[in-house]
């Protein structure tokens, strides 16, 4: 099982008591085009403006397309507004990985042909974090990308 950590921005810890939750929605390959229309709808509303937004919705949707394509073909979305952040955390029940498989360098300078999309989220971010999680008791393995950006 996962352990909820606090939510830490530049300033410190954000204060998750006054999270209001936009959007809940397990996905498949099937809804990602409408999970993009969801959390492009929750940015407008909220307040995220271009060309932030639009950063946003596409950081969003390839962590999505990820849990797809590498974590069993489906995923949990929590799309919430965070004091001055709109964050989004997805989930999935896959093999679980960490961070250290981001490229630091624009991916493909060294020649792989993957790690795209974990890369564009973190740079697109204004706070990103990845936890990798087993539940010892039934085994479960998952991973859990959390990435937030100011509305401004």
């Amino acid at each position: 099982m996962l352990t909820p950590e606090p939510a830490m921005s530049e300033e410190g810890p954000v204060d998750t008591r006054t999270a209001i939750c936009l959007l809940q929605r397990r996905f498949t390959a099937r809804l990602l085009p409408q999970l993009r229309l969801l959390v492009e709808e929750c940015a407008v509303r909220e307040g995220l403006a271009e060309p932030r937004r639009g950063e946003f919705v596409l950081a969003v949707d390839e962590i999505a397309g990820n849990a797809v394509e590498h974590a069993g073909g489906s995923g949990r979305l929590v799309l919430r507004r965070v004091g001055d952040e709109l964050e989004c955390r997805i989930s999935d029940s896959g093999p679980g990985f960490s961070e250290t498989v981001i490229p630091e360098l624009l991916p493909g300078l060294d020649g792989a042909h993957n790690g795209r999309g974990l890369w564009l989220a973190r740079l697109v971010a204004d706070r990103f974090a990845v936890r990798a999680g087993a539940d010892g008791a039934s085994g479960a393995r998952g991973a859990e990308v959390t990435l937030a950006v100011r509305v401004r």
